[in-house]
């Protein structure tokens, strides 16, 4: 009987303990990281030294001057005190008309690391700010 007893209690405790972990997961995932609806970044224009602070919403192309952004995804991880905010974005080069289909920048850019991935652009520098909700 009391190996009945134990048999049950033990199956009880692995029930409990996966339905803990799986709570447990969903709770870390969904405070980790959030994907915003917009993305700010700081835009330099190197000729005048200017310094722009453009919003755009996810998936929106937008014209600055000479150059096209659009932003496909953005995502920050509040897990720590300073979260990584990261984007992927395509620029084109809007004064190169007779080529529309190659991109200046296609790829994810870093907040706190933009030179892991650059932009290279003779007139403009991106830097990513934030993502908002």
């Amino acid at each position: 009987m009391k190996l009945k007893k134990s048999i049950q209690l033990g199956k009880l405790k692995i029930i409990v303990f996966f339905f803990l972990l799986l709570l447990n997961k969903n709770i870390f995932s969904a405070e980790q990281i959030y994907e915003g609806n917009f993305i700010e970044l700081k835009v330099l224009d190197k000729i005048s030294s200017k310094n722009y602070k453009i919003k755009i919403k996810i998936g929106e192309e937008k014209k600055f001057k000479n150059i096209s952004i659009k932003p496909l995804k953005c995502k920050n991880s509040k897990f720590d005190d300073n979260p990584e905010i990261i984007a992927y974005l395509q620029v084109k080069d809007l004064k190169n008309i007779g080529n529309n289909e190659v991109f200046v920048f296609n790829g994810w850019t870093f907040s706190s690391s933009p030179s892991i991935n650059t932009f290279d652009h003779p007139v403009y520098d991106l830097w990513l700010v934030k993502c908002i909700n």
